[in-house]
């Protein structure tokens, strides 16, 4: 596992993700914003004693921030998966061979574990079910271990 942890260093995951986590959140804030000006235009229209922004565009900024944020953790999440992949590939490159990585992941895999408290439970690491799986940093352990077995064919 440690193979996986230099792979992540090396690939500049951590400055990379940083980097699309503060893009996507500068188009939440952006398209927000136009939004909430669009819905508060609309709103107001013959209006001749606007001045500044109305109610409209308050409300409109706060649900559509809550809701693109929504999808912006979304679409993080997709490239986090993708940089678990990669880091996966890349240990089993510097072990020469996928077995190793496979092993280590089936007996995480296979580890009973109790949940965390609630206090901590966002910090924890595991591949979302359903819907939930959209939102999960971390692919399931079947699925990494489905790409490396293709990997090592």
């Amino acid at each position: 596992m440690l193979a996986h942890e230099v792979s992540h260093v090396a690939n500049g995951d951590m400055v990379t993700l940083t980097l699309i986590q503060g893009v996507v959140n500068t188009f939440v804030i952006f398209v927000s914003r136009i939004v909430g000006y669009l819905v508060d235009s609309f709103l107001r229209r013959g209006d001749s004693q606007s001045s500044g922004p109305g109610i409209g565009y308050t409300i409109t900024v706060i649900v559509c921030d809550i809701l693109f944020g929504i999808l912006a953790s979304v679409i993080v999440a997709w490239f986090s998966r993708q940089r678990e992949f990669r880091a996966d590939a890349g240990a089993a490159g510097l072990m020469g061979s996928p077995r190793p990585m496979i092993s280590a992941l089936q007996r995480l895999g296979g580890l009973s574990v109790e949940p965390l408290p609630k206090s901590l439970a966002s910090s924890g690491i595991a591949g979302g079910k359903g819907l939930m799986a959209l939102f999960a940093s971390h692919p399931s352990m079947e699925e990494r271990i489905a790409a490396l077995s293709a990997q090592g064919r």
